[in-house]
């Protein structure tokens, strides 16, 4: 009777499979028969069979590990001819070491592996680890590279000063933790890459960095060794990243790259740990891996959004995980859900709290103004101290003759904003430029007036309504908001809006209309509530802030359009920020600030489109993704003359490409393995080779 089950998925005999030695588990043979079934009432639970079955792999271990040793021992004393054996160890152990011994497949080691972690190898890596990283950690004792940013922003937690960033917060959080607590007091600006540290304390921040570099190497040794068992397989792995230089320059520096790297291998670390746990499901150990997985995850992702593609990875191997258990027929379906709650707290709850704890953490140590106010909303900006709108007082309602500053809804959608610079020729008409800037700046001062001029300065204030047509004077230039029939820079199907005529004198094409989005006629404009279009008189179109980028001759700030679609968008709805008439009374804004959800939601809105808009600047060194794995170029990190320190990163040749020549190999051996196997070839013919199968049981194994 055929009733195993090879690896190519064929039933065959058992005396056609190679082994001398069967092990069957007992539910094949404890059973009595009832009708057509079977019944197993009289078997061992499943907690003492689980027992049992770890001695039962202890003992096999045991006598494969003194088999390997006799056979070495053997094997050396016949090459040395005329020597004496002190001590010849016998072909066969009172336990029958010679014999093969069986295996379940990912619990059991084969004859040239140990169970226990190598403590003195893993301790050899971790010391080179280190020293490789912290080797002349202080030099150069200038700003390399990306330390203008992260360096800054860890200054900026120090002193509390809100900034933007397309990243999530732990990072920065934590290199600004490190400097802090190392002595640097958040005063030295970053202004460019080789600026001097001079007499500041910049080296906690590298050597943080530097630290977590230094746990990549043992992570690696750690995680191929229970991967493949193979002490020399781990201690390659490892070598390959302690003598990368790639790998050592990014961890000397104040980078996201090694914090980032520690949580992403620390998450694949976990997941494997947790894996070799299946046969103690709901121990501490299996508890443990599994949370400490999700901590990790949460940590991948709280650096950058990168780390998404690791939580990927822990999601099909814990949906492949699932699949087996729920495959098993000796768990219940109430076990299976305990399973499947477990995973869902320590794999997404988990991480999601921890996530979200970052956020929290991180708002409200950045409590004060500063430059990354402009990319979030009004709301938002009225809980930063420092801001203008921060328990602040403005006139309640828009009236003629204020000046204010006009922000568009969309996120990161910027300030209504012009400056005397000319839109080049060719682009539209050669008038001044308008876009959105999503920094504050004197330059988004709009004045308020009536379409005719005739604003009286003695009488009462007019409040701007509904329905009413007003013009927009550039506070600075005297230049009015204006449109016309010239297509937009970038967006061909918009208008172009341009600064025109002086000292507000211009023409029928600087009227605009104002509307409130969900008004009445006549219903007046609340400043920072009310959502607000302007509709342009003589083209019918609709201001609109396009997100669009402007090149260099418009300083890359935001193209501003006239869009002809006038449905209503974020693009075209803008709202009252500033606020200035000494005519009206003020009201608190204190009522405006958001809740801790609606700026989280706000916060990553932002970082997801500043996101998107990352691209290569006019000039700047860049390279393209088939440069990476042949290592084709570098870049410098430092040293701006000769007599500089220079470095320059550029990962190990060597290393590189024998990973390039060992994943092509890898492709090859696994496309001869899977042809061999769809043909029931056995490449393979060694006696200890090992087979499993499952028959009822699941931990059936056979040699």
């Amino acid at each position: 009777m055929k009733l195993c089950e090879t690896d190519s998925g064929k039933y065959t005999s058992v005396l056609q499979l190679p082994g001398s030695v069967l092990i069957v588990p007992q539910a094949t043979l404890g059973g009595k028969p009832k009708g057509k079934g079977m019944q197993y009432h009289g078997n061992i639970g499943k907690d003492e069979g689980l027992k049992l079955y770890d001695s039962f792999v202890s003992h096999c271990q045991n006598e494969l590990s003194a088999y390997t040793s006799a056979v070495r021992h053997r094997k050396t004393c016949k090459t040395n001819e005329g020597a004496e054996c002190l001590s010849q160890p016998s072909s066969e152990t009172s336990n029958g070491a010679n014999k093969r011994i069986p295996k379940r497949a990912g619990h059991l080691s084969s004859p040239s592996r140990d169970d226990h972690v190598p403590v003195y190898t893993l301790v050899l890596v971790l010391v080179l680890s280190v020293c490789t990283r912290f080797y002349k950690i202080t030099e150069p004792p200038h700003v390399c590279w990306d330390e203008t940013h992260f360096g800054k922003m860890g200054s900026y937690y120090i002193n509390r000063t809100f900034f933007f960033d397309v990243h999530p917060p732990l990072g920065k959080m934590l290199i600004g933790l490190a400097g802090y607590l190392t002595g640097y007091d958040g005063t030295f600006p970053f202004i460019k890459p080789g600026d001097k540290y001079e007499h500041h304390n910049y080296w906690g921040m590298r050597a943080f960095c530097a630290a977590l570099g230094s746990c990549l190497p043992p992570f690696a040794f750690l995680i191929v060794l229970e991967l493949s068992h193979s002490k020399p397989a781990a201690l390659i792995a490892a070598s390959l990243l302690i003598f990368d230089t790639g790998c050592i320059t990014l961890s000397q520096y104040i980078l996201l790259d090694p914090i980032l790297m520690f949580f992403i291998m620390g998450s694949v670390l976990c997941m494997v740990r947790f894996n070799t746990q299946r046969l103690r499901p709901f121990s501490f150990s299996w508890w443990f891996w599994l949370l400490l997985t999700g901590v990790c995850l949460s940590g991948s992702l709280g650096v950058k959004f990168v780390g998404l593609f690791v939580i990927l990875l822990v999601g099909i191997n814990t949906a492949f995980d699932l699949w087996r258990l729920l495959g098993d027929l000796s768990l219940s379906l109430l076990d299976f859900g305990k399973h499947l709650l477990a995973r869902v707290f320590g794999l997404i709850m988990l991480p999601l709290f921890l996530y979200t704890t970052i956020f929290a953490v991180h708002f409200i140590v950045l409590n004060r103004s500063g430059p990354g106010d402009g990319f979030f909303s009004s709301a938002f900006q009225s809980r930063l101290i420092g801001n203008n709108l921060h328990n602040a007082s403005m006139p309640e309602y828009l009236a003629y003759g204020s000046v204010i500053t006009v922000k568009n809804l969309r996120i990161a959608g910027g300030y209504l904003h012009s400056h005397w610079h000319l839109y080049p020729e060719g682009v539209g008409a050669h008038q001044q430029q308008v876009t959105a800037y999503l920094h504050k700046d004197y330059n988004n001062l709009w004045l308020v007036k009536r379409p005719d001029n005739s604003d009286d300065l003695t009488g009462p204030p007019e409040l701007v309504r509904q329905g009413d047509i007003i013009r927009l004077e550039h506070k600075e230039t005297t230049r009015n908001l204006h449109s016309h029939f010239h297509e937009a820079p970038l967006t061909k199907k918009h208008l172009q809006v341009t600064g025109y005529g002086i000292n507000g004198s211009g023409d029928v094409n600087d009227l605009w209309q104002v509307e409130v989005c969900g008004g009445k006629k006549g219903d007046p404009v609340k400043v920072l509530r009310s959502k607000v279009r302007f509709l342009h008189r003589s083209t019918s179109c609709v201001l609109c802030s396009s997100g669009k980028t402007l090149p260099k001759w418009g300083w890359e700030q935001v193209e501003v359009t006239c869009s002809p679609y006038v449905k209503e968008t974020p693009n075209t709805q803008w709202n009252i920020e500033d606020h200035i008439n000494p005519k009206l009374p003020n009201i608190s804004l204190s009522v405006l600030k958001p809740t801790f959800l609606e700026v989280l939601w706000e916060s990553h809105i932002v970082m997801i489109r500043g996101n998107s808009g990352l691209k290569p600047k006019d000039n700047e060194m860049n390279s393209k993704p088939w440069h990476w794995p042949i290592n084709y170029q570098g870049l410098r990190f430092s040293g701006v003359n000769e007599t500089e320190y220079r470095v320059y990163l550029l990962g190990n040749p060597v290393i590189w490409w024998l990973n390039l020549l060992s994943l092509a190999l890898f492709v090859l051996m696994l496309t001869v393995a899977s042809l061999a196997k769809q043909r029931g070839v056995l490449l393979w013919t060694s006696s200890s080779r090992i087979y499993t199968f499952s028959l009822v049981h699941p931990y059936p194994i056979i040699l």
